[in-house]
This record gives C-alpha cells, sequence and structure tokens, in this order.
C-alpha cells in the first residue's frame, strides 16, 4: 500500500502544501506544483455507475466482516472462494480510479470495495479484514488515516487515487479539494517502494523499474521464469530496497523529505511478506503472488515484467487450490515489529532536503535529530499521534487538522488505543 495523510484539503492552498518549493531556486516553482496538482485533479475518472462493494454470504462468508464490524472467523481461507463470482477479477474500466497502494487496487478489481474506486470507511474495515486477514485494530487505524485525511470525515468516503471531491465531500468543493490516496506526503511520499517521487512527475503509477530493482534483490537463483521458487520478497531484501530508494531519492530529488509519516512507508513495506503471500508468513513471499498485486506479467527469460493494470489476487497456476489469507489476524502490534525491523536493518535519517545534496534532520515526537527510537512502544505511539497531531509534512511547514478531521480520527482511534499506554486526544 504504497506509500496514507494530513488533510490539506480542508481550506488549506496546495502551495502552503509544499512550502520547500518557494525557497529553492532553479527548480519547478509552486505554481508549477499547483499546475501538476489541478492537472490531476480535472483529470480524474469519473463513473456515474457507482455501485456498492459487493458483499459477503452465508456461502462466501471470508473473515466474516461486515458492516464496518470485527471479523467473527479465523483466517487461512481461500480468496476469493471457488464459485464466488461477485468476487472474480474485473479489470479497471476507464472511469475507475486506481491509486498508489496495490492492496486496495486489488480489493476494488474484486468488488471487495466499490470498482469504482471510491470507497467507504466500513468497506474498507470489511475489505482488509475479507481479504488479507488485517486485525481489527490496523484496519480501523488504516481506513481512519485514509478517510480521515484524504478523504471527508462527515461522509467517511474517500478515492483510492485521485481526487474525487465532487463525490467524496459533504459540501462539494467548499471545503477545498480532498485529493484521495494519490496526494503527496499524505499517505503517499518520497521512497516508495514502486512509485517514483512527485517532483519527478508521477508519484502515484507503478514504476516498472523500482519494481526491477526490487526483483534483482529477490532473485535466489534457477530460471527467472520460475515464479514460485527463483524469487524470495523477504524482510531483508525488502529493508534493503527501501534503503536503496532513500538513498536514491536523497541523492536525486532536491525536494525529497523523509518526515514522520515516512513511518507508514515501512509497515506498507511489510506487506510485501507479511500479507501478500499465500498463507501470510507460513507462506513464500515469491513472485507468484506479489507479480498478482502488483499487476505485472510474469518474467521473461531476463527476469524483466510489464504492468498490465491486473492488479488482482494470486492464481494457482497449476490448477491447484488458490491463494489463502494469513492464519493469524495481522494487528497494531505486529505492524510495529516490523517498522523497528525494517528500519533496523538500515538505519536512516528522518527529514528532508532544502536544495540538491543538502540535507536536514528533524525531530518530531520519538524523532530525535532525525534518528527514530527503535522501542516499539514509542513507535506504537507515534502511529497514534500521526492521525491526532499537527505534523510535519515538509521541512518548512506542518498543516493544522482542522476540528472535524480531529473529531473524527480520536472517535474512531481513542477506542483502538485505550490500553496501549499512549497519551490519547481529547476529542473536540
Amino acid at each position: 500500500m504504497s506509500g496514507i495523510f494530513l488533510l490539506a484539503f480542508m481550506a488549506v492552498p496546495n502551495a502552503m502544501a509544499f512550502p520547500w518549493v518557494a525557497g529553492i531556486s532553479g527548480i519547478r516553482s509552486s505554481s508549477g506544483l499547483e499546475s501538476q496538482l489541478a492537472k490531476r485533479q480535472s483529470t480524474c475518472p469519473f463513473n456515474a455507475n457507482h455501485v456498492a462493494a459487493a458483499p459477503i454470504t452465508s456461502e462466501f462468508p471470508y473473515a466474516g466482516a461486515q458492516n464496518g464490524l470485527p471479523s467473527t472467523l479465523r483466517g487461512n481461507f481461500q480468496v476469493p472462494a471457488n464459485g464466488d463470482t461477485a468476487h472474480a477479477f474485473v479489470a479497471p474500466g476507464p472511469n475507475d480510479i486506481r491509486g498508489p497502494c496495490p492492496g486496495l487496487n486489488t480489493a476494488a478489481n474484486h468488488n471487495f470495495i466499490s470498482h469504482d474506486g471510491v470507497t467507504t470507511f466500513a468497506e474498507l474495515l470489511d475489505a482488509q479484514q475479507n481479504i488479507y486477514n488485517v486485525g481489527y485494530d490496523l484496519a480501523v487505524l488504516l481506513a481512519t488515516l485514509g478517510v480521515g485525511l484524504d478523504g471527508d470525515p462527515i461522509t467517511e468516503k474517500m478515492s483510492i487515487g485521485c481526487d474525487a471531491t465532487s463525490r467524496t465531500s459533504a459540501t462539494g468543493s467548499l471545503l477545498g479539494a480532498e485529493g484521495g490516496l494519490d496526494t503527496h506526503n499524505k499517505f503517499e511520499g518520497d521512497a516508495s517502494l514502486t512509485r517514483a517521487d512527485f517532483f519527478f512527475g508521477d508519484d502515484h503509477t507503478f514504476n516498472a523499474t523500482y519494481f526491477a530493482q526490487l526483483t534483482a534483490l529477490a532473485y535466489n537463483g534457477g530460471p527467472k521464469t520460475d515464479v514460485i521458487n527463483s524469487y524470495s520478497y523477504n524482510q531483508t531484501v525488502v529493508a534493503q530496497h527501501q534503503f536503496n530508494r532513500y538513498q536514491n531519492s536523497k541523492a536525486t530529488n532536491p525536494n525529497f523529505f523523509f518526515g514522520p509519516k515516512a513511518i507508514l512507508l515501512y509497515g506498507a513495506a511489510s506487506f510485501l511478506y507479511e500479507l501478500f503471500p499465500s498463507h501470510g508468513p507460513d507462506g513464500a513471499p515469491a513472485f507468484i503472488d506479489l507479480g498478482a498485486f502488483y499487476g505485472t506479467t510474469n518474467p521473461d527469460a531476463n527476469g524483466n515484467v510489464v504492468f498490465n493494470n491486473t492488479e488482482h489476487i494470486p492464481i494457482n497456476p497449476t490448477g491447484g487450490p488458490g491463494w489463502f489469507s494469513r492464519t493469524d489476524a495481522y494487528n497494531i502490534s505486529a505492524l510495529v515489529v516490523q517498522v523497528v525491523d525494517l528500519y533496523t536493518a538500515h538505519p536512516v535519517l528522518f527529514g528532508g532536503n532544502v536544495g540538491a545534496g543538502d540535507f536536514d534532520a528533524l525531530s518530531f515526537g520519538p524523532i530525535t535529530n532525525g534518528q527514530l527510537s527503535t522501542i516499539t512502544q514509542d513507535v506504537l505511539c507515534l502511529l497514534y499521534q500521526l492521525a491526532t497531531d499537527n505534523v510535519p509534512d515538509s521541512l518548512g511547514g506542518v498543516l493544522t487538522l482542522p476540528s472535524e478531521v480531529l473529531t473524527f480520527v480520536t472517535g474512531k482511534l481513542n477506542p483502538i488505543f485505550a490500553n496501549s499506554g499512549c497519551t490519547l486526544v481529547s476529542p473536540l
């Protein structure tokens, strides 16, 4: 889910979202960035035939999650179940929205969330549990960050990609744009595993070059066409690729920003080996699964792939059993452990460039002089803080949470974090 954050849509001008641009000579101006944003917003697909997610049934219950409530069944279930035509793969049409998160694109292509890409808080909770066996607490956290900070806290709707304000907002565009998951420095950020940085023009569509770099690290010998045995996208591989992407962005992107929200990159990176393999961590993080979720062709003899816009739940090529969710729910505690493990494998500084080769570290919460605390409790509380505090979205600016957003996120997250030991913010 590459790279979900702060709600610039609530009457915050685009120029304020990119304050680092104004002080840098020789690169894109703020007006250029605003023009790029405006172009994306004006070209966002519109599907007049909005159809809600296909519900689970008694015949095909999956995790038993429905109407935004916790799951009632254990994991390790086949998805989609044999005979469940309602959740069969349907390729996105020209009027359907897709964005930077392969997990959500896949959910839309299988109608676990609305196929047009305009979804709801409840759909997001159900889909995370019914496809991936994400724990209810983590499902609530991710859905809250997405809807509260990239969507609309009143309607509880969100675009999984570009700006669909007319369909997500309760007030049209009166309060500003609700940019969806494509919005820069929210869920989408620099140094993504498979997406380019915003500065280079397209930060939300699949980047074959970066995926090839990841796959080269995952290659462990044998025929490169062997999608079952020749690649392993394990924690070591993913940590190295995340580090390489950081170093590349820092060296080449004069606007590179790796702020507190970047810990979500590590969380999303863990999905490659915790959620995407069949049977989760009990399975093998092979290309057969990862290539399906990322919508690529199988590797050729040289290991090359092509994105074919078919992000889908994997199919067993031998005709045997299909893809199964992980057995144990992936909850917030498990995610925090993975964030710490991935970060400590190759520690980097949090902060950003103020020009080519000129990096400034930042401090925020458990991040001190650019260094993240590796105490899991600190990282746990930082996740809560990201949703409920005024978090830097650049070296020169902080976006203030509107009261509507703070009311929404605290209402959703305070029950989840009630016994976490973190200091909670009182709802307004």
